[in-house]
């Protein structure tokens, strides 16, 4: 990591051993907006050191890098992990002026489940209130190959699809409930979706389903094709700092943060 970043590792944001948080912050922050970006892993593994690598490009952005990990199943399926992201989001609000973040200014990204994970939280106002966070604190929403939509009709044994079934979901029957594509109604949060031309075909529908769902709602939204790009590449490619993507998160905050 350069000099020029204050690094704090393994903050605690909650009581279980899986809720910390690092913080990757410019030198002399304060008053900055704040991304948040939630490590993959199918909702039942990852690693927040999974995002580290982006902080430096984060940070020439004068922004600063929220690096979370949150419960996994199967010991703590649906909604558990999605819980812990607003607690999450309310532990900053209290707290994040002690590392130079702008807790009105949040901005909500993450690979993959992660994805799954950022946008579930944009787009629940009310659950976000509920927990202490001002909805209109959430300035905007980059899901990377983000799977968007749980269900499926008949999935092939020990798939990913599968294990959400039998692994993640509390019940198999809250795959509807537990879907960013059953909560766009209304959506006042930017949104800027990324997927893989190569991506998987669940995370590839799921992403141009709900494109078309957002595109209808008061907030504006875009969606991105990575051409050539599998579902890991999607993020691995953040290891560039020209990467077109921090320049898309750059344009959204100067479009927002006012």
């Amino acid at each position: 990591m350069p000099d020029d970043l204050v690094i704090t590792r393994d903050l605690a944001y909650g009581p279980d051993a899986a809720h910390r948080y690092d913080v990757f912050a410019p030198i002399d922050a304060k008053g900055l907006p704040v991304l948040v970006f939630w490590h993959g892993g199918g909702w039942t593994n990852g690693y927040k050191e999974f995002t580290g690598f982006m902080a430096s490009q984060v940070a020439r952005l004068n922004m600063v890098l929220v690096a979370p990990t949150y419960r996994l199943a199967p010991d703590y399926p649906m909604p558990a992990p999605i819980d812990d992201c607003r607690a999450m989001l309310a532990h900053l609000v209290a707290h994040g002026s002690e590392h130079g973040i702008d807790a009105t200014r949040m901005y909500l990204s993450g690979h993959s489940a992660g994805g799954h994970l950022a946008m579930m939280t944009a787009l629940q106002p009310d659950a976000l209130e509920a927990a202490g966070v001002a909805a209109t604190s959430i300035r905007g929403c980059l899901p990377i190959s983000g799977i968007l939509d749980l269900h499926h009709t008949s999935p092939a044994p020990d798939s990913l699809d599968d294990r959400v079934y039998t692994a993640v979901l509390s019940d198999r029957y809250d795959d509807a409930v537990m879907s960013p594509i059953s909560w766009t109604r209304g959506n006042r949060v930017p949104m800027r979706l990324t997927y893989g031309e190569n991506d998987s075909a669940r995370v590839i529908l799921s992403n141009r389903r709900i494109a078309r769902l957002l595109a209808a709602q008061p907030a504006s939204s875009t969606l991105t094709m990575r051409a050539g790009m599998t579902h890991f590449d999607t993020h691995l490619a953040l290891r560039d700092p020209a990467d077109q993507w921090y320049a898309d998160l750059d344009q959204l905050v100067r479009n927002t943060d006012s």
